[in-house]
């Protein structure tokens, strides 16, 4: 039977904050007695979350350049490769005869050179002895320079010719994990091939891409100083994966843009997140999650605010003991329970905690503690009549 009051005692008590709520929040005390306390500071921890995109530290896309057949594929997707590994072979048949070519003009134009070497030293020794003049010495010097430019440029479209040649060996200019493969063998490619032979995303670390409000970045900017001790004093942030799950590595914030997107009022940060597992995948998607610790912030229960056309108000109480509707601001990130007030109380401030909506501005009211606030709604609870419960339960 004890039980059973104590059950009937609570169900009342709940009926009774229940019908006070509807008739203003206030239970009927017969008086002016309202919950006040004193604004304090305590830790806040609250998140905000941001839609992110997941990219390798360095993701390269690979072209041929050179156009031909590929006659050879060397890898295979998700593969890791080295730098300067064999990535793919193009056809090189008609690479391999202009090397040929090339290297036969260039014996061609050298056995000139000698030659007009040759003819030039002889007229050098023959000018010593006055048989020849000095126009006919000039003119095999002439001769001999033509010939050695000649070898110059031969030697050149040689080495342009070999360049060619090896550009049909593709070879990977980072280290990575190969990425999707569109073309096979037998394939035609060029350098104006979309898509790509392939990527190479080096993953040993990932870059994680997220926005920011302008007024966010202005808010951290002027609390820091610098774009730079703002990136640096911001805390380690947390990978949410597409399935719902946290990454289990911490990242942290490297680099942000130095334009604001004028379509999105918004500036990109980067976070970088190590990837020893090679669990995060290029071009992945997430969510940031950046937490946000004060260990001397106000924080007020969201039951005692009132909102009103977007702005939000609390009943503060004066030494005389008269409300004032004061407007606060607050935080953008809350717990759903509190919210973290950044303007409108300062410490020692007292502001009431319930019954609000039976309040008006600068009425006088009687401060009693929330202890004693609720010891009365028990009381009165206990002091109902088998009518007044009848009468609770119909409101």
């Amino acid at each position: 039977m004890k039980i059973k009051s104590i059950l009937c005692i609570a169900t009342v008590a709940a009926m009774l904050i229940s019908c006070s709520g509807k008739r203003g929040g206030q239970p009927n005390f017969g008086d002016d007695e309202y919950p006040v306390v004193s604004v304090g500071t305590s830790s806040s921890a609250s998140q905000t979350t941001y839609p992110a995109t997941i990219k390798g530290v360095q993701d390269v896309e690979i072209r041929p350049k050179v156009a031909g057949f590929i006659t050879r594929v060397n890898v295979r997707e998700g593969q890791s490769v080295g730098a300067g590994q064999l990535l793919f072979v193009i056809d090189n048949v008609t690479y391999q005869a202009a090397v040929r070519q090339a290297q036969a003009a260039v014996n061609t134009a050298k056995a000139q050179m000698n030659t007009s070497k040759l003819t030039y030293e002889n007229n050098q020794k023959l000018h010593e002895q006055n048989v020849i003049g000095d126009y006919e010495l000039k003119t095999a010097k002439n001769s001999y320079e033509t010939a050695q430019a000649a070898v110059a440029q031969a030697e050149a479209a040689l080495a342009s010719a070999r360049e060619n040649l090896n550009f049909c060996y593709v070879k990977s200019p980072s280290s990575g994990v190969i990425g999707s493969l569109p073309y096979k063998v037998g394939a035609m490619v060029s350098a104006s091939s979309m898509p790509a032979l392939t990527t190479v995303s080096n993953n040993s670390s990932m870059e994680v891409y997220f926005s920011m409000t302008e007024k966010d970045i202005l808010n951290m900017t002027k609390t820091s100083g610098t774009t730079q001790a703002a990136i640096a004093a911001m805390p380690t942030v947390k990978l949410q994966l597409a399935d719902g799950t946290i990454y289990n590595h911490p990242g942290k914030v490297t680099k942000m843009s130095g334009v604001i997107d004028a379509a999105t009022g918004s500036a990109q940060l980067i976070a970088v997140f190590p990837n020893p597992n090679r669990l995060l995948k290029s071009g992945g998607s997430g969510s940031i999650i950046v937490p946000h610790d004060n260990n001397s912030a106000i924080v007020v229960p969201q039951s005692c605010v009132s909102e009103i056309q977007d702005k939000k108000f609390i009943y503060t109480v004066g030494k005389d003991n008269k409300v004032k509707f004061t407007e606060i601001k607050v935080a953008p990130q809350n717990d759903g329970n509190n919210y973290v007030v950044t303007e409108g109380l300062n410490v020692g401030d007292r502001y009431i905690t319930n019954g609000i909506t039976k309040l008006t501005d600068g009425q006088e009211i009687k401060p009693i503690t929330p202890q004693r606030y609720q010891q009365k709604i028990k009381e009165q609870a206990k002091s109902m009549t088998s009518g007044d419960i009848v009468n609770a339960m119909k409101n």
